[in-house]
């Protein structure tokens, strides 16, 4: 019996007919308590041998419509190994063909990254003696907002913050965190133990958990889009930037990535500070370093296509690294990995994936041990 279900951490989609399986039409779910759309995650049984053809009638009506162009959907028979699918968009809808192998399959925007994967993250941190894992507060609905630590802090140490997943749908942030920080913890590492002794690094692997069990896009569990409210978070709308702000605060802050992903562009790109008022030579120089680091370290990461210098997001200090970079004077970007695939190294296979972004994460302490000496 064919079925399509969406009942689990993640979940996201709206069935409008699901009698056969080259038939299937669904309509993309908004964010819990906003209009943003683009996420979806849902399981479709009862499809082993047969051809699926799926149609999103709305995708025509989506927050991003022109990430549809050159987009392949993900799929998944185990929810481990997941790999893209045929994938076309007249404009309208998009519509994905596929010749199942199993009884069920998965079909997802990105490869997600579960609420039990971040708790088990959270596990590894805790229990190695580099790291400690500390409550800054709770989510709207009352989830925890951990954030991780790793090094002693000691005087002369340079204070690095590393957050991720405040849009909960861009859960290729989370995967970035992960090997980040199980590089980090990882005592046999050079690079990690060299960066240890120069600095702490404070890491949020996940800015939105309400948002993310949810199946939300953008929003937590308020409607709020988190990557607009540091400049006056709120305990009751977005207290999970409220917390981390004030972490911040008591911590102070060398240097800020906050990790993200975007809809549109096929690369992997940093955005930095430089229209922010008051940005100085010295952060020039450093957001410079750390681009060409990064660009030693994985051939994933380039300098060529961003964001253009008009956008407003340039200069909106209720973003999560412009406000850093005004606030603390600091070394802060915003990194962006693609939804779709890396145009430089394109994988006909899986696209940009979550172990991709894993690998992404772990390079990036190449570059960030590259600045410290002149933050």
């Amino acid at each position: 019996m064919l079925k399509i279900s969406h009942g689990f951490d993640g979940g996201a989609i709206e069935a409008i007919a699901a009698d056969r399986a080259d038939e299937i039409r669904v309509n993309i779910r908004a964010d819990s308590h906003a209009e943003f759309r683009q996420w979806f995650f849902f399981r479709v049984q009862g499809v082993r041998g047969q051809r699926c053809r799926v149609r999103f009638e709305n995708a025509g009506q989506c927050t991003y419509v022109d990430g549809w162009q050159g987009y392949r959907v993900v799929a998944s028979y185990d929810r481990r190994q997941w790999f893209r699918v045929p994938t076309t968009f007249d404009g309208s809808t998009l519509e994905i063909t596929h010749a199942s192998d199993r009884d069920s399959v998965w079909y997802a925007y990105f490869e997600p990254y579960s609420w039990e994967r971040h708790l088990d993250l959270l596990g590894r941190a805790e229990d190695s003696p580099l790291a400690r894992v500390r409550d800054l507060g709770s989510t709207v609905e009352g989830r925890d907002m951990n954030l991780v630590t790793v090094g002693a802090p000691e005087n002369g140490k340079r204070s690095l913050w590393v957050i991720a997943r405040q849009h909960p749908g861009e859960t290729m942030g989370e995967w970035f965190v992960e090997g980040l920080l199980d590089r980090l913890l990882d005592r046999s590492d050079g690079v990690a133990r060299a960066l240890l002794g120069r600095a702490v690094v404070r890491i949020v692997p996940n800015m939105n958990p309400d948002g993310g069990v949810r199946g939300n896009l953008r929003t937590n569990a308020a409607g709020a889009n988190l990557n607009r409210e540091w400049g006056a978070p709120s305990p009751e709308r977005s207290p999970e930037v409220f917390h981390v702000r004030a972490a911040m605060h008591e911590t102070g802050v060398d240097a800020f990535l906050d990790v993200h992903g975007d809809e549109g562009l096929p690369y992997v790109f940093v955005d930095g500070c430089e229209r922010l008022p008051g940005f100085t030579p010295k952060q020039d120089a450093l957001q410079r370093a750390f681009g060409a680091a990064f660009k030693r370290a994985s051939p994933d990461f380039q300098d060529v296509h961003g964001y253009p210098n008009d956008k407003d997001t340039k200069i909106n200090l209720t973003l999560a690294s412009k406000y850093a970079g005004h606030a603390f004077g600091c070394l802060a970007l915003t990194l962006e990995m693609p939804f779709k695939d890396n145009a430089d190294l394109p994988d006909e296979a899986v696209g940009w994936s979550g172990e991709r972004s894993r690998r992404l994460g772990a390079a990036s302490l190449e570059a960030l041990l590259a600045v410290v000496p002149d933050l």
